[in-house]
């Protein structure tokens, strides 16, 4: 079996199989200028980010994770550095790349249908309403929530919601899906049931995929790569983890594997000796 790598190099990078990254993160720094003075959040943040991979974020709260991915979907603008996508710059949200948050971000008035629909309907203004209705079936029936359809959120559970939010965030084919915690407020078992099914809809799309999580072990079984932060203010890339396991990926088989368990150990290392916080 081929051996992890870790990389102490925030540089290190995939690169697609036409040499060049789909998503590229070069010198990219953040500040917020408060009544204190100026608030660095990321400095010097360096990544490359191939067509089709699977990269999760982890790092403490205050990291700035959640940073990172805003400036990526273009909900703001770097202080320094450029972030590029296929070469061009990203400088605000577009369908190419479609966000996935923690808490679902449906609008309890419509059904899960058409919480799908209006933004299908706005990706695709030149399509029929028969075919935008097309495509909003299709990617219910992906997620498994055909049945679910006509459903008000307040009539969903947790996962039945998220289910409903990638979906929503899949139907217009982006080239990234960047998802924000997804599964953070799901119980344990609905939590490795949609990450199945994410692993499943990425495997059978291939779009890339940017994941911010605080579960270590969601991100060794789900990713390509685990980006591992410092601790804030001015936060960098730490370490790079490349998993190494095959995919599709069987849950039981990799948890007997002695590798995810030296990957494991790394990261806790990582994050609770070496950039532990430090409580005041």
């Amino acid at each position: 079996m081929t051996r992890s790598r870790l990389s102490s190099s925030p540089s290190s990078s995939t690169v697609s199989a036409a040499g060049l990254p789909l998503l590229r993160l070069q010198n990219v720094g953040k500040t917020y200028w408060t009544a204190a003075g100026p608030f660095v959040a990321l400095e010097n943040i360096d990544l490359e980010v191939a067509a089709g991979e699977f990269v999760c974020i982890i790092g403490h709260s205050g990291c700035g994770k959640s940073t990172l991915i805003n400036m990526v979907a273009g909900f703001s603008a770097p202080t320094s550095g450029s972030i590029t996508l296929k070469g061009q710059p990203i400088t605000a949200p577009g369908p190419d790349r479609m966000m996935v948050f923690q808490n679902y971000s449906l609008l309890p008035w419509l059904t899960a249908f058409e919480n799908v629909y209006l933004v299908v309907d706005q990706a695709y203004p030149d399509k029929s309403p028969s075919e935008k209705r097309e495509i909003v079936q299709e990617h219910l029936e992906l997620v498994g929530l055909a049945e679910a359809a006509h459903k008000r959120p307040k009539q969903l559970s947790g996962g039945m919601k998220q289910r409903v939010a990638i979906a929503r965030a899949l139907a217009v084919r982006p080239e990234v899906l960047l998802l924000d915690e997804p599964f953070g407020a799901l119980d344990p078992i609905t939590k490795e049931e949609l990450q199945d099914e994410l692993l499943a809809i990425w495997r059978d799309h291939r779009c890339t995929v940017l994941m911010i999580t605080h579960d270590i072990d969601e991100a060794l079984y789900l990713s390509d790569r685990v980006v591992m932060m410092t601790n804030g203010p001015a936060a960098r890339i730490g370490e790079i983890l490349t998993i190494p396991f095959e995919r599709p990926r069987i849950r039981s088989r990799i948890l007997e594997m002695p590798e995810f368990y030296e990957l494991r150990h790394s990261a806790l290392d990582f994050l609770y000796r070496r950039f532990a916080h430090v409580l005041d």
